[in-house]
């Protein structure tokens, strides 16, 4: 009878132990994510004057590009002299708020690599030898792919959309003046969300790995999956043309990429069932 309960016994602490262990990645993760934003905040003038307030003014990186592109092609249309809208602050704690919003925002932005590292340091002694040499190099890619999405949504979908946004009016004297919150609001969620929506091939790979997913099935599924990323593109985007092509043709891109990593993953897998038979 005391056997038993001594078995029990061991594996509620190791439970415990593995809690104890899940507890301070997570801290550690919030911590890194804490020191960014706290460096954020104290850099207030660079962080909103040069980073979110800088798509909103015509001297912009993309608008300037745009602007010597089209002095290439001969279409001054690209060229983008003035963005017509002001942005305003309408409630008293308004500004000290999004300070802090847009502060813990690019503390997760710039700390996620090491964020993300921790929690994979938890998980990958979970998994068998063999996923854990298949799944080498995911923090790496996940990184990568979250940075250039985060990139992409900055500097091209943002300011697109932003320039589409100022210049709609739906009669002359209407007078676009923009709340904070709302103009800070529509930055970091066409950011975000092409941040993650570039996670796709490694989304597909895991997926791969776990037999949920196959190139077929993707090949058969295409079409729909075209359909969807162009529903996702417009409720993400302003509704203009130009903006949700900006968003569904790399995603479109993304989706072949991702064919191919399902389909190398499905025949490295064949491959090696068929030498493990052979042997």
């Amino acid at each position: 009878m005391e056997q038993p309960y001594m078995e029990e016994e061991q594996q509620e602490m190791s439970f415990v132990d593995h809690l104890e262990e899940l507890r301070w990645h997570v801290i550690r993760a919030l911590g890194s994510i804490m020191v960014f934003a706290v460096i954020a905040f104290l850099m207030k003038s660079f962080v909103f004057h040069d980073i979110i307030l800088a798509p909103s003014r015509p001297d912009f990186f993309s608008y300037r590009l745009m602007c010597e592109l089209g002095e290439k092609l001969g279409s001054p249309a690209l060229c983008i002299d003035e963005l017509g809208f002001t942005i305003q602050s309408r409630q008293m704690s308004g500004q000290f708020t999004m300070h802090l919003m847009v502060s813990v925002l690019l503390g997760l932005a710039c700390a996620f690599p090491y964020a993300f590292w921790e929690i994979w340091r938890f998980v990958s002694p979970g998994l068998y030898p063999q996923e854990r040499k298949n799944s080498q190099g995911a923090v790496f890619w996940v990184s990568i792919l979250f940075m250039m999405g985060l990139l992409f949504g900055y500097f091209v979908v943002s300011p697109i959309s932003i320039n589409f946004l100022a210049g709609y009016q739906v009669d002359p004297t209407v007078v676009n003046e923009f709340d904070l919150s709302s103009y800070i609001s529509t930055l970091t969620t066409l950011c975000i969300s092409c941040a993650f929506m570039f996670e796709m091939p490694v989304i597909v790979f895991f997926f791969t790995k776990a037999g949920l997913l196959s190139p077929e099935t993707m090949k058969l599924y295409r079409k729909h999956a075209v359909v969807v990323i162009l529903v996702v593109s417009a409720v993400i985007t302003p509704p203009d043309v130009v903006s949700q092509l900006l968003i569904a043709l790399p995603l479109t891109g993304l989706y072949e990429i991702s064919i191919s990593v399902s389909r190398s993953i499905r025949n490295r897998d064949l491959k090696r069932l068929n030498e493990n038979n052979t042997i």
